[in-house]
């Protein structure tokens, strides 16, 4: 695929939502609770497990180098973050599938 420029607002979105760092979601994805949530594609693997994947992918890379298929998935990464910022749960973040789910996804809710 070749590479095609990459809207600003959404590396901007991308890059202020994925607060992990490659090498932090990389770890994380080798987790049994990375592996314990999300919704499973058929073959074993999570949708969201995946993703984190391709994050990481994306993360290693510079801007110039960006594909379309990099930024549709930027895009979903931003419309999946969004939607499941605003359906925490009230008591146990931390140890909550929501977080973990989030995690996959290259967002950990309480990283400052």
């Amino acid at each position: 695929m070749t590479n095609q420029p990459t809207t600003p607002n959404i590396y901007a979105e991308f890059k202020q939502q994925v607060n992990m760092t490659a090498a932090e979601l990389e770890k994380w994805l080798t987790t049994e609770e990375s592996k314990s949530v999300g919704q499973n594609d058929g073959d074993g693997e999570s949708i969201g497990h995946k993703s984190g994947r391709h994050i990481i992918q994306i993360l290693q890379k510079k801007k110039a180098d960006l594909t379309a298929e990099d930024e549709a998935h930027m895009r979903k990464v931003h419309a999946y973050i969004s939607r499941h910022l605003a359906q925490g749960p009230h008591a146990d973040k931390e140890h909550s599938r929501w977080r973990y789910s989030l995690m996959n996804w290259g967002h950990d809710p309480l990283k400052k």
